[in-house]
């Protein structure tokens, strides 16, 4: 998670390849199309951040890790996202992550939430 963090705050991708494996699968929400590749998930971080100097604050709490999965180990965080510079926009989010054997990410799902995301189809809903 710091990591990742890291990553996400440090100019360009290379730091990317410590992270996820050649051949990881990446997707923004269960729903969401797969990106696939370490050089689709770069051209995607490079597209969906402002910058590497975006103001924010990030914390994670692991909730649970399967070690033994046969697939291979599986990790979930709950991690809570500030931006400072937009007053209450923020994400609350689920991170899936399983691992390869050397401890990159060979997959990686998250499940984002935000203010005013409804809970349910028909309740209205509106990204913070």
């Amino acid at each position: 998670m710091d990591g990742y963090e890291r990553a996400w705050r440090s100019p360009g991708t290379a730091g990317l390849a410590e992270l996820f494996t050649p051949d990881a699968s990446y997707r923004h929400s269960p729903y969401a199309e797969t990106i696939s590749g370490l050089a689709a998930i770069e051209r995607d971080w490079e597209a969906e951040r402002d910058s590497p100097d975006e103001s924010f604050t990030m914390s994670a709490d692991v909730l649970a890790v399967n070690a033994t999965d046969p697939v291979g180990p599986l990790g979930i965080a709950h991690v809570l996202v500030r931006y400072e510079d937009f007053t209450g926009h923020e994400y609350r989010d689920l991170w899936l992550v399983r691992f390869a054997p050397d401890g990159r990410a060979r997959e990686f799902e998250e499940w984002p939430f935000w203010p005013g995301q409804g809970w349910h189809p028909e309740a209205e809903s509106s990204p913070g």
